[in-house]
Protein backbone atom coordinates (compact mmCIF):
# COMPACT_ATOMS: atom_id res chain seq x y z
CA UNK A 1 0.00 0.00 0.00
CA UNK A 2 1.15 3.16 -0.81
CA UNK A 3 1.66 6.16 1.91
CA UNK A 4 -1.23 8.60 1.75
CA UNK A 5 -0.66 11.04 4.74
CA UNK A 6 -3.69 12.59 5.82
CA UNK A 7 -2.09 15.93 6.09
CA UNK A 8 0.45 17.51 4.04
CA UNK A 9 4.01 16.81 4.24
CA UNK A 10 6.21 19.53 6.04
CA UNK A 11 8.29 19.89 3.46
CA UNK A 12 8.17 17.71 0.06
CA UNK A 13 10.91 17.66 -2.13
CA UNK A 14 10.57 18.58 -6.04
CA UNK A 15 14.11 17.40 -7.74
CA UNK A 16 13.34 17.49 -11.26
CA UNK A 17 10.63 19.00 -12.47
CA UNK A 18 9.89 19.88 -16.55
CA UNK A 19 12.41 21.70 -17.49
CA UNK A 20 16.29 21.66 -15.31
CA UNK A 21 18.85 19.66 -17.47
CA UNK A 22 22.08 17.74 -16.37
CA UNK A 23 23.86 20.78 -17.94
CA UNK A 24 21.91 23.07 -15.55
CA UNK A 25 23.13 20.79 -12.14
CA UNK A 26 24.79 17.56 -12.75
CA UNK A 27 22.50 16.00 -9.56
CA UNK A 28 19.27 16.59 -11.39
CA UNK A 29 17.50 13.55 -11.42
CA UNK A 30 16.27 12.52 -15.08
CA UNK A 31 16.14 8.85 -15.03
CA UNK A 32 13.37 6.62 -12.73
CA UNK A 33 16.69 4.95 -11.26
CA UNK A 34 18.25 8.37 -10.50
CA UNK A 35 14.87 9.56 -9.39
CA UNK A 36 14.56 7.34 -6.85
CA UNK A 37 17.89 7.31 -5.42
CA UNK A 38 17.23 11.06 -4.99
CA UNK A 39 14.03 10.51 -3.03
CA UNK A 40 15.88 7.66 -0.75
CA UNK A 41 18.38 10.10 -0.08
CA UNK A 42 16.41 13.16 0.71
CA UNK A 43 13.52 11.19 2.40
CA UNK A 44 16.81 10.45 4.85
CA UNK A 45 17.58 14.57 4.69
CA UNK A 46 13.98 15.04 6.20
CA UNK A 47 11.62 15.36 2.88
CA UNK A 48 8.28 13.62 3.46
CA UNK A 49 6.97 13.66 0.00
CA UNK A 50 7.99 13.94 -3.59
CA UNK A 51 6.94 15.62 -6.19
CA UNK A 52 8.70 13.98 -9.61
CA UNK A 53 8.73 14.47 -13.23
CA UNK A 54 9.62 11.69 -15.55
CA UNK A 55 11.79 12.65 -18.91
CA UNK A 56 11.85 10.98 -22.26
CA UNK A 57 15.52 9.57 -23.82
CA UNK A 58 16.08 12.99 -24.90
CA UNK A 59 15.36 14.45 -20.97
CA UNK A 60 12.16 16.25 -22.30
CA UNK A 61 9.17 16.69 -19.54
CA UNK A 62 6.35 13.47 -20.50
CA UNK A 63 3.34 12.48 -19.38
CA UNK A 64 3.70 8.68 -19.92
CA UNK A 65 1.12 6.24 -17.73
CA UNK A 66 3.51 3.14 -18.38
CA UNK A 67 6.53 5.28 -17.17
CA UNK A 68 4.52 6.50 -14.12
CA UNK A 69 3.82 2.82 -12.81
CA UNK A 70 7.00 1.99 -13.01
CA UNK A 71 8.31 4.52 -11.13
CA UNK A 72 5.63 4.64 -8.69
CA UNK A 73 6.35 0.73 -8.10
CA UNK A 74 10.32 1.06 -7.43
CA UNK A 75 9.86 4.32 -5.73
CA UNK A 76 7.34 2.27 -3.07
CA UNK A 77 10.27 -0.72 -2.96
CA UNK A 78 12.91 2.02 -2.19
CA UNK A 79 10.63 4.94 0.28
CA UNK A 80 7.42 3.06 1.19
CA UNK A 81 7.11 5.97 3.81
CA UNK A 82 7.34 8.44 1.47
CA UNK A 83 4.47 10.12 -0.25
CA UNK A 84 5.15 9.46 -3.84
CA UNK A 85 3.18 12.82 -6.12
CA UNK A 86 2.93 12.66 -10.05
CA UNK A 87 2.78 15.55 -11.83
CA UNK A 88 -0.04 16.14 -14.40
CA UNK A 89 1.73 19.68 -15.38
CA UNK A 90 1.55 20.51 -19.00
CA UNK A 91 4.43 22.49 -20.10
CA UNK A 92 2.55 24.07 -23.12
CA UNK A 93 3.02 19.93 -24.90
CA UNK A 94 0.03 17.66 -23.33
CA UNK A 95 -4.05 19.04 -23.25
CA UNK A 96 -6.82 18.77 -20.39
CA UNK A 97 -7.45 15.53 -22.11
CA UNK A 98 -4.38 13.98 -21.94
CA UNK A 99 -3.45 15.18 -18.22
CA UNK A 100 -7.17 13.54 -17.49
CA UNK A 101 -6.20 10.12 -18.92
CA UNK A 102 -2.73 10.34 -17.19
CA UNK A 103 -4.72 10.31 -14.41
CA UNK A 104 -7.16 7.33 -14.71
CA UNK A 105 -4.64 5.23 -16.17
CA UNK A 106 -2.59 5.74 -12.74
CA UNK A 107 -4.75 6.62 -10.38
CA UNK A 108 -1.48 7.62 -8.97
CA UNK A 109 -1.22 7.73 -4.52
CA UNK A 110 -0.75 11.45 -5.09
CA UNK A 111 -1.50 14.14 -7.74
CA UNK A 112 -0.43 17.59 -8.61
CA UNK A 113 -3.20 19.22 -10.57
CA UNK A 114 -2.40 22.94 -11.81
CA UNK A 115 -6.12 24.07 -11.95
CA UNK A 116 -5.61 26.68 -14.44
CA UNK A 117 -4.26 24.17 -16.90
CA UNK A 118 -6.58 21.69 -15.97
CA UNK A 119 -9.52 23.87 -16.59
CA UNK A 120 -8.55 26.50 -19.17
CA UNK A 121 -11.97 27.87 -19.93
CA UNK A 122 -12.17 28.92 -16.22
CA UNK A 123 -15.14 27.28 -16.01
CA UNK A 124 -15.41 23.45 -14.78
CA UNK A 125 -16.91 20.95 -16.99
CA UNK A 126 -18.72 17.43 -16.69
CA UNK A 127 -15.62 15.51 -17.53
CA UNK A 128 -14.10 17.56 -14.61
CA UNK A 129 -15.89 16.73 -12.17
CA UNK A 130 -16.26 13.62 -13.30
CA UNK A 131 -12.45 13.12 -12.58
CA UNK A 132 -11.94 15.28 -9.28
CA UNK A 133 -14.94 12.72 -8.10
CA UNK A 134 -13.04 9.74 -9.25
CA UNK A 135 -9.70 10.40 -7.94
CA UNK A 136 -11.11 11.62 -4.35
CA UNK A 137 -13.50 8.05 -4.34
CA UNK A 138 -9.99 6.42 -5.12
CA UNK A 139 -7.98 8.01 -2.51
CA UNK A 140 -5.49 9.82 -4.35
CA UNK A 141 -4.34 12.77 -2.55
CA UNK A 142 -4.67 15.80 -4.68
CA UNK A 143 -2.44 18.52 -4.48
CA UNK A 144 -4.39 21.57 -6.69
CA UNK A 145 -1.55 24.00 -8.09
CA UNK A 146 -2.35 27.55 -7.60
CA UNK A 147 -0.56 30.19 -9.87
CA UNK A 148 -2.39 33.41 -8.95
CA UNK A 149 -4.86 33.74 -6.25
CA UNK A 150 -8.05 33.97 -8.54
CA UNK A 151 -7.27 30.38 -9.18
CA UNK A 152 -8.82 29.23 -5.81
CA UNK A 153 -12.03 31.04 -6.69
CA UNK A 154 -12.16 27.98 -9.75
CA UNK A 155 -10.74 25.37 -7.19
CA UNK A 156 -13.34 26.77 -5.45
CA UNK A 157 -16.42 26.19 -7.65
CA UNK A 158 -15.08 22.92 -8.57
CA UNK A 159 -15.16 21.57 -5.70
CA UNK A 160 -18.64 22.66 -4.34
CA UNK A 161 -19.95 21.41 -7.94
CA UNK A 162 -18.03 18.09 -7.41
CA UNK A 163 -19.32 18.03 -3.84
CA UNK A 164 -16.02 17.38 -2.21
CA UNK A 165 -15.20 18.79 1.05
CA UNK A 166 -12.92 22.21 1.12
CA UNK A 167 -11.81 20.84 4.35
CA UNK A 168 -7.97 19.71 4.42
CA UNK A 169 -7.81 20.58 0.68
CA UNK A 170 -4.23 20.50 -0.04
CA UNK A 171 -3.01 23.22 -2.20
CA UNK A 172 0.38 24.71 -3.11
CA UNK A 173 0.95 28.57 -4.00
CA UNK A 174 3.59 29.10 -6.75
CA UNK A 175 5.17 32.30 -5.89
CA UNK A 176 7.25 33.59 -8.99
CA UNK A 177 8.23 32.14 -11.91
CA UNK A 178 11.24 30.12 -13.60
CA UNK A 179 11.14 32.42 -16.29
CA UNK A 180 12.90 35.52 -13.90
CA UNK A 181 9.42 36.77 -12.50
CA UNK A 182 10.66 37.92 -8.54
CA UNK A 183 9.39 35.43 -5.90
CA UNK A 184 7.86 38.18 -3.76
CA UNK A 185 6.77 37.07 -0.03
CA UNK A 186 4.08 39.70 -0.20
CA UNK A 187 1.75 37.42 -2.39
CA UNK A 188 1.48 34.92 0.13
CA UNK A 189 -1.03 36.64 2.40
CA UNK A 190 -3.51 37.36 -1.02
CA UNK A 191 -3.36 33.43 -1.19
CA UNK A 192 -4.75 33.14 2.06
CA UNK A 193 -7.34 36.17 1.97
CA UNK A 194 -8.84 33.96 -0.88
CA UNK A 195 -8.87 30.96 1.08
CA UNK A 196 -10.57 32.24 3.73
CA UNK A 197 -13.13 34.21 0.88
CA UNK A 198 -13.61 30.95 -0.26
CA UNK A 199 -14.25 29.18 2.77
CA UNK A 200 -11.43 27.10 2.96
CA UNK A 201 -9.79 25.09 5.36
CA UNK A 202 -6.69 24.09 3.08
CA UNK A 203 -3.56 22.49 4.00
CA UNK A 204 -1.11 24.40 2.20
CA UNK A 205 2.07 25.28 0.86
CA UNK A 206 4.60 27.22 -1.12
CA UNK A 207 7.02 27.06 -3.33
CA UNK A 208 9.22 30.15 -4.79
CA UNK A 209 12.36 30.54 -7.04
CA UNK A 210 15.77 31.59 -7.38
CA UNK A 211 17.76 33.38 -4.41
CA UNK A 212 14.40 35.21 -3.12
CA UNK A 213 12.87 31.47 -3.04
CA UNK A 214 14.13 31.33 0.92
CA UNK A 215 12.43 34.42 2.50
CA UNK A 216 9.21 32.94 0.19
CA UNK A 217 9.76 29.64 2.84
CA UNK A 218 10.19 31.56 5.65
CA UNK A 219 7.23 33.48 5.57
CA UNK A 220 5.37 30.41 4.51
CA UNK A 221 6.12 28.60 8.31
CA UNK A 222 5.37 31.85 9.92
CA UNK A 223 1.95 31.89 8.76
CA UNK A 224 0.89 28.75 9.38
CA UNK A 225 1.89 27.04 5.66
CA UNK A 226 4.17 24.20 5.02
CA UNK A 227 7.19 23.85 1.99
CA UNK A 228 8.00 22.79 -1.37
CA UNK A 229 11.55 22.78 -1.83
CA UNK A 230 14.11 21.21 -5.18
CA UNK A 231 16.12 21.72 -8.27
CA UNK A 232 12.55 22.49 -9.92
CA UNK A 233 12.13 25.73 -8.51
CA UNK A 234 15.88 26.42 -7.31
CA UNK A 235 19.67 25.10 -7.06
CA UNK A 236 20.59 27.80 -4.28
CA UNK A 237 20.89 27.77 -0.82
CA UNK A 238 19.49 30.15 1.65
CA UNK A 239 23.03 31.72 1.77
CA UNK A 240 23.25 31.98 -1.66
CA UNK A 241 25.63 29.21 -2.54
CA UNK A 242 24.42 25.93 -5.32
CA UNK A 243 23.09 23.19 -3.82
CA UNK A 244 25.72 20.40 -3.93
CA UNK A 245 22.10 18.09 -5.05
CA UNK A 246 18.39 17.85 -3.74
CA UNK A 247 19.19 16.06 -0.48
CA UNK A 248 21.98 18.70 0.73
CA UNK A 249 19.02 21.55 -0.48
CA UNK A 250 16.16 19.47 1.77
CA UNK A 251 18.98 18.86 4.95
CA UNK A 252 19.80 22.50 5.14
CA UNK A 253 16.09 24.03 4.74
CA UNK A 254 14.50 21.35 7.19
CA UNK A 255 17.18 22.63 10.17
CA UNK A 256 16.66 26.19 9.05
CA UNK A 257 12.90 26.14 9.59
CA UNK A 258 12.69 23.28 12.12
CA UNK A 259 10.09 21.66 10.16
CA UNK A 260 10.50 17.61 11.82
Amino acid sequence: MFHKPEKLPNLMVAPNGARPMKKDHSRVPVTIDEIVQTAKACFDAGAGGIHFHLRDNDGQHILNSEMCLKALQKLQIKVPNMHLQVTTEAVGRYSPEEMRKLAYNVVPPGLSIGIREMIPSRSPSDQDIKLYKSLTESGTKIQHICYEPEDINLLSELLDRSNISKDGTWCLFVIGHYSGIISDPKKIPLFIEKLKLNNFNADWAVCAFGKEEFSCLELSVKLGGKVRVGFENSIYLPNGDIAADNETKVDVINRLLNLN
